[in-house]
């Protein structure tokens, strides 16, 4: 039985309380006891217990929250909770010029930056309709900066998803190959991550010097590197029987939650929008879109390696097209009037830059100080512009009032949907393989709260 206490009642006088009267208001201790005398529920119910999974827990790729429901270590119902990593950077961006929104949106999906950039930027190119304006070999900078990041974010998702069922070799190897592709973003972008590298008309800088040299050496390392994490774990027992049909979700499910990407091809669907809506040129490249038809968290694995594979073949491709040319459109009322370089400190900007500026004319000058502190004007009107990220189709829905600012943009992040399929995923499975299929979404929170 439980030990009565007696407790006094907020605002009690200390008097009251030294004096020993307790008030009415009691408390009930429960004392510790022996299991077997646990009485057994009612004939024809049975104990549920309901728990939360995140938002701090490392297999929730995350801050993601999940409630599941348990009957013993079954999971009988799964619900996720997001909004832990809003940032409000879709609201931020109203307060922005078209070209300072770059610096925001690249840190949504912080696996995948090159291509919140790109979708930003193709939005604008389309609202300015400049689109075809675009010079050919900044559209190439962009596709290599792309598959270079589909390639790091795929690492991430095979690495920390083999760490979260114990194979932590898969981890190592993940992130030593992901070291790669950081490098080659170091060496073109300046930065490791969110480089803010993609601009509307084309990309901040033209590749470095010897930097064909660089990534051709690049894929080469990585092509061999890959095959010490396939020849781990393709057909290895232990992590076929981890995977295989854990999260299953059909075609129909697919298209009934709008899911797509991996995910998606996973179900036999070779939809990939960078053949069925080419953008950056995509259309005069060479490659396949790897499917399965498992449907399950096996599959998904699968096609993540082949599409890294899929994509050291894009950017070879890529860097045999590259001619001398631009990377900014001509535009002069869009584009800043010459082009960027730094001083010898390594840091503002050179002399040449200097003085290209303020040579010209004292009209040139305050042009280039209007348009870098306000910002061009964008024409009235509405676009959707959608590109296939890592975890699928990404989409951004932009407005424009005709200022120097956005009037509304809207993401459509892919892993915001991908989460809806958690609980037809999870539900009727035991609570171990929850992790396995959430890892199998590769959900980055950063993009689902924005």
């Amino acid at each position: 039985m439980p030990e009565e206490q007696v407790i006094f009642e907020p605002g009690v006088a200390e008097s009251e309380v030294e004096s020993g009267e307790p008030s009415e208001t009691k408390q009930y201790t429960v004392t510790g006891g022996d299991w077997d005398t646990v009485l057994p529920a009612p004939e024809g119910e049975t104990e549920r217990l309901v728990v939360n999974m995140g938002p701090q827990h490392p297999s929730t790729h995350g801050v993601l929250r999940l409630i599941l429901e348990l009957e013993g270590e079954t999971v009988t119902e799964a619900r996720a909770g997001i909004g832990f990593l809003h940032t409000g950077i879709e609201k931020n961006l109203e307060f922005r010029n078209w070209v300072q929104g770059v610096t925001f949106v690249t840190r949504m999906d912080y696996l995948s930056p090159l291509f919140n950039e790109t979708a930003y930027c193709l939005a604008v190119e389309k609202l300015l309709g400049i689109t075809d304006d675009i010079p050919e070999r900044a559209s190439i900078i962009r596709v290599i900066m792309m598959e270079f990041t589909r390639i790091t974010s795929h690492l991430v998702a095979l690495a920390t998803g083999g760490m979260e069922v114990g194979a932590l070799t898969a981890m190592t190897f993940g992130f030593r190959e992901r070291e790669i592709g950081l490098d080659m973003n170091e060496l073109i972008t300046g930065l490791r991550m969110n480089p803010a590298y993609v601009r509307p008309g084309g990309v901040a800088e033209d590749l470095p010097e010897n930097a064909k040299e660089d990534i051709l050496a690049a894929v080469k390392l990585l092509r061999h590197r890959f095959k010490d994490l396939a020849d781990l774990l393709i057909g290895n027992s232990i992590w076929v029987n981890r995977l295989k049909d854990v999260g299953y979700l059909n075609l129909t499910g697919c298209m009934q939650l709008g899911l797509t990407g991996p995910v998606l091809r996973s179900t036999g669907l070779p939809h990939d929008l960078r053949k069925a809506e080419p953008y950056c040129g995509y259309e005069n490249y060479d490659f396949d879109i790897p499917t399965q038809t498992t449907c399950d968290s096996y599959g998904r694995f699968l096609i993540r390696v082949d599409e890294m594979y899929e994509s050291l073949r894009i950017i070879e491709q890529a860097v045999d097209r590259l001619e001398p040319g631009p990377v900014m459109v001509a535009d002069a009322k869009i584009a800043w009037p010459s082009k960027l370089s730094i001083g010898p400190d390594g840091q503002g900007n050179s002399l040449d830059h200097i003085k290209e500026i303020m040579g010209d004319s004292m009209e040139a000058l305050i042009h280039h100080f209007k348009l870098v502190t306000e910002g061009f004007k964008v024409p009235p009107g509405q676009v959707y512009q959608a590109i296939e990220g890592p975890r699928g189709e990404l989409g951004v829905v932009m407005v424009s009032d005709g200022g120097t600012r956005p009037y509304r943009v809207h993401f459509r992040d892919p892993a915001f949907n991908n989460l809806q399929a958690i609980p037809v995923m999870c539900e009727g499975g035991m609570v171990s393989d929850v992790v396995v299929a959430v890892a199998s979404l590769d959900p980055v929170l950063g993009g689902v709260d924005r």
